[in-house]
């Protein structure tokens, strides 16, 4: 089976190093489609300052695809098909994800239950308890198959829908002892992976997970948290995109309570059972906080920055990262002029994104 020449240009763009997901959804708004884009890279990195970057090859791209279809697994690209709207509404939500299983899950409520790794015993019954009872409401379990938690959370909702967002690849197994639950999940709901096939997870992967984890779902739960956890990182992805944050109180005298309890002194909604989470997410109507927002025409701007402006822009930026909206106020140049500005200093390697759509000069 020949794969459609749009998603082999598609993987072709997200695989060549160097572009992440800003720069892919730019290049894909400015170009009109992956094509394009792939062809504009080298004069884009150029006038950057920069080399431009080795495009993948096609033929790497032809191979990758094979393997996903030989794994009886798919891709779901941004702003196309079953692709869902609630991560495309994230900040650098993933381009292309593979996926495993039954897709009509995306399309119910989805809810997000996370916590520690060396989680209780009680912490673990009380998770697999609220992930049935949820499931039983119709409502879908997201976690990140990790030990502790996540584990018991697919456990409790396997037989009603569950979805796990792994960090490698469609095909690895982390941790190794969850190989046969995650064959599981990927018979009987549905799996879920960024990185491409053949890819061990690294601890740089497991924050990109957790966007996507807190990016399909109204809310997120945390039952046990330490400080400074991967939880707490995926609860404060899931505040910035607008959704629900809950957490699980713990005993003052826990050191994996800490986070939580600290969540629901910040503000999140305290959770004893799952009507508390179900009223929660109702306020959003079991949706996200914004509708999707398809790809709309980029802002008609000069095909190039006249050089005063790109010494404005450069000058404004630094080691330090500062927000977009800023540079663009400061600089007083067109909005699209700056955004084009900045795509050709990040194709040459000469910027550098950060959260919160913050960006500084660094790289080449």
């Amino acid at each position: 089976m020949t794969a459609p020449s749009d998603l082999i240009d598609r993987l072709r763009l997200i695989r060549t190093p160097g572009i992440g997901p800003i720069a892919y959804r730019q290049l894909l708004l400015r170009f009109g489609s992956a094509e394009a884009a792939l062809a504009a890279i080298p004069d884009l990195a150029r006038r950057g300052g920069g080399k431009a970057p080795a495009v993948f090859p096609r033929q790497s791209a032809e191979r990758e695809i094979e393997t996903v279809e030989k794994l009886g697994a798919r891709y779901l690209s941004l702003g196309q098909g079953l692709y869902p709207p609630s991560l495309a509404e994230v900040d650098g939500s993933p381009p292309l994800l593979t996926a495993k299983g039954d897709l009509q899950l995306l399309a119910r409520p989805l809810v997000a239950i996370v916590g520690a790794r060396n989680a209780s015993a009680a912490a673990c019954r009380f998770a697999r308890g609220l992930a049935h009872d949820l499931g039983k409401e119709g409502i879908v379990v997201v976690s990140g198959l990790a030990r502790g938690i996540d584990s018991a959370a697919h456990d409790g909702s396997l037989e009603s829908g569950t979805i796990a967002v792994i960090a490698g690849g469609i095909d690895t197994y982390y941790p190794v002892e969850n190989q046969a639950r995650q064959n599981d999940i990927a018979a009987r709901g549905l799996l879920i992976a960024e990185m491409p096939p053949g890819t061990e997870p690294r601890a740089r992967h497991f924050p990109y997970r957790n966007r996507i984890i807190a990016g399909l779902s109204a809310g997120t739960v945390v039952i046990e948290a330490a400080p400074q956890s991967g939880s707490l990182i995926t609860a404060r992805l899931a505040a910035d995109a607008g959704r629900e944050v809950m957490a699980v109180p713990g005993s003052p005298l826990d050191p994996r309570a800490q986070g939580c309890n600290q969540l629901i002194r910040d503000g999140a909604t305290l959770v004893q059972s799952a009507a508390d989470v179900i009223e929660a997410i109702s306020q959003l109507n079991g949706k996200v906080a914004s509708p999707a927002r398809p790809f709309e025409p980029p802002p008609v701007v000069a095909a190039k920055a006249g050089p005063e402006i790109r010494l404005r822009v450069e000058e404004l930026l630094g080691p330090s990262p500062v927000p977009v909206d800023e540079v663009i106020r400061l600089s007083g140049a067109d909005p699209g002029e700056v955004q084009l500005l900045l795509l050709e200093l990040d194709l040459a390697g000469r910027l550098d994104r950060h959260a919160g759509n913050r960006v500084s000069l660094g790289g080449a």
